[in-house]
């Protein structure tokens, strides 16, 4: 009996795995969760942890085996999802940016976005000019160490924090000035705010970029946004495709295409290639869901989709949540006392990584920095709204299919991609904000003479979200290699349609050949069973048998008879 209460026991505890998620503070939440436990179990006791009830804007994100990233499925079971030995580790992060932040109803959830687009200024998926930078920076100050005091901060304060990948002598004394002047008196909920109202204005605003190449096998980021779908190529949006144009997403392999369909009755396919199978997956999976979210009215009228329209081939997703407009709905219900927010301090056991405590990166020479007063600026005038990791705003949002403009190549002994005083682009200095193809080797030459490290330490999935150099050099051999040929995507699509038919044929022959065996079975065999017997019994089987089928086997029979007599008599 004991023996079997300690097996018991002992299963029992092989059933339970631990997780440890962190937070957007850097701080973690462990628990302990059962073999069978769903995703929507663990995020909920994640959210009760931090007392969230506008919840859907987030979600849990993990890296498998094979360093690709994932959105933790609510309907799912956690340990299916992660094909990993425990303990298990995952990140809380923002997965739907709020269309607009003020909008929001509690401070709670303010703060948590704040946080994250913070990471976002960060690990440079934020980009902005040199003013908004210096302001968003001086809102972060504000928030987290208060108002100016000449007592407890120094001349060149501000070079102690580490707000972007890198940054100038010259920033930050705007930074400190605009902090000591302009900020003065400013709560840390109302200087949140503001940080939220600026950050929404910029382009990049919420995209979450995703490397892949186009049919040219030049390298570019895809991203989802509140406002549609994004194209960034060297810093700049050259494509912007609004959520009601967007008919179809579909992959397969490494193969991602976008359906369009405008005004006009005009209808395009975007085409790109993905690093692999699993982030061509991925890919398509955020597509389907961020669609879902911004654009649908009801959950009700989420579908499931499909990646190809062949009957059971492809994978099949379906968006389990509610969608943005019931989520600001259920959002103004909400009349609970606002709960205590604890802050993270600006100390350096506390400091989020989008402000680490710390000496400033260096610089190199004014006389560099000169060297990329180049496109950056043409390319983030044409972005400025978005929602993930890269912001981009176009005040209208409308404005699509802006041309692809190159920027212009500097001189060979030049190239050194540095951030000017005029123009602060963290894509100069860290993957994954998009950059040029032709800019990834000098991007890791720029990081060692600025001193800046070769990756940052932010959240496992986006290190491997990232591609090394050697992977982005055999991906773009291999993107070359299928775009030599530009015939041969015509000679695949024949291909495709001559596949498609042979199935539609195959199955449609297996279905005859179904119907046909149940037919036999019906008429000729004495299987005495109810379904049977009750088709058998209708009147129109009864007709159908003496007047067709029974004339049909005669002939048949004769037929067969008169071949077989021949071929005796031969």
């Amino acid at each position: 009996m004991l023996s079997r209460l300690m097996s018991g026991s002992s299963r029992s505890l092989e059933r339970e795995y631990s997780c440890t998620v962190r937070l957007l503070d850097d701080s973690e939440y462990t628990c302990t969760i059962q073999r069978d436990a769903k995703g929507q179990y663990l995020f909920d006791l994640l959210c009760h942890h931090l007392n969230l009830l506008e919840k859907d804007y987030f979600g849990i994100r993990f890296v498998d085996p094979d360093k690709q990233r994932h959105w933790l499925e609510f309907t799912k079971s956690v340990v299916k999802q992660l094909r990993s030995q425990p303990p298990f580790t995952m990140c809380f992060r923002v997965k739907f940016y709020p269309t607009d932040p003020a909008a929001l109803k509690e401070e709670i959830t303010r703060y948590l976005v704040f946080l994250q687009i913070k990471r976002d200024l960060y690990h440079g998926r934020l980009l902005c000019k040199t003013s908004d930078a210096a302001l968003l920076a001086a809102y972060i100050l504000q928030a987290e160490i208060g108002d100016y005091d000449p007592g407890k901060h120094p001349e060149g304060y501000s070079s102690k924090f580490q707000f972007f990948p890198k940054h100038s002598e010259k920033l930050e004394r705007r930074i400190a000035e605009i902090h000591r002047t302009e900020l003065s008196g400013q709560t840390p909920a109302t200087s949140e705010l503001n940080f939220l109202r600026k950050a929404q204005t910029l382009e990049t605003y919420g995209v979450d970029p995703h490397p892949c190449k186009d049919v040219s096998g030049n390298a570019a980021f895809l991203a989802f946004t509140p406002f549609g779908f994004v194209v960034l190529q060297g810093n700049k949006r050259v494509h912007f495709i609004k959520w009601n144009e967007v008919t179809k997403l579909k992959f397969e392999g490494k193969t991602f295409y976008l359906y369009v369909s405008q005004k006009e009755e005009k209808k395009i396919i975007l085409t790109y290639f993905a690093p692999t199978p699993e982030a061509c997956k991925h890919l398509w999976k955020c597509g389907i869901e961020n669609q879902a979210f911004y654009k649908l009215e009801k959950s009700s009228q989420v579908r499931t989709v499909s990646s190809s329209n062949l009957f059971f081939k492809g994978s099949r997703f379906r968006y389990s949540g509610r969608v943005a407009k019931e989520v600001m709905e259920s959002s103004a219900q909400i009349k609970r006392e606002p709960p205590e927010i604890h802050r993270a301090g600006m100390v350096p056991s506390r400091s989020c990584p989008s402000i680490t405590h710390g000496p400033r990166l260096s610089s190199v020479p004014r006389t560099r920095r000169r060297a990329v007063h180049i496109s950056i600026m043409e390319g983030l005038e044409s972005l400025r709204d978005s929602a993930h990791s890269t912001p981009v705003r176009s005040s209208s949002h409308g404005d699509t299919f802006l041309p692809h403009v190159r920027s212009s190549r500097a001189d060979s002994n030049e190239r050194v991609a540095v951030i000017a005083d005029e123009a602060y682009s963290p894509a100069d200095s860290m993957l994954p904000t998009p950059v040029a193809e032709h800019s990834l080797e000098l991007m890791l030459l720029s990081r060692q003479i600025n001193g800046a490290t070769c990756s940052i330490e932010e959240e496992k999935e986006s290190e491997a979200s990232t591609p090394t150099a050697a992977e982005v050099e055999a991906l773009g051999g291999e993107l070359r290699a299928l775009c030599q040929g530009h015939g041969r995507p015509e000679e695949e699509q024949v291909n495709k349609f001559v596949l498609s038919v042979l199935r539609l044929l195959l199955v449609t022959m297996g279905l005859l050949f179904v119907l046909l065996l149940l037919l036999i079975i019906l008429t000729e065999s004495d299987l005495d069973i109810a379904f049977f017997r009750d088709i058998r019994q209708t009147p129109e089987f009864e007709q159908f048998h003496y007047q067709y089928f029974c004339p049909l086997r005669r002939w048949f029979a004769c037929k067969i008879r008169s071949v077989v007599s021949l071929l005796i008599d031969t």
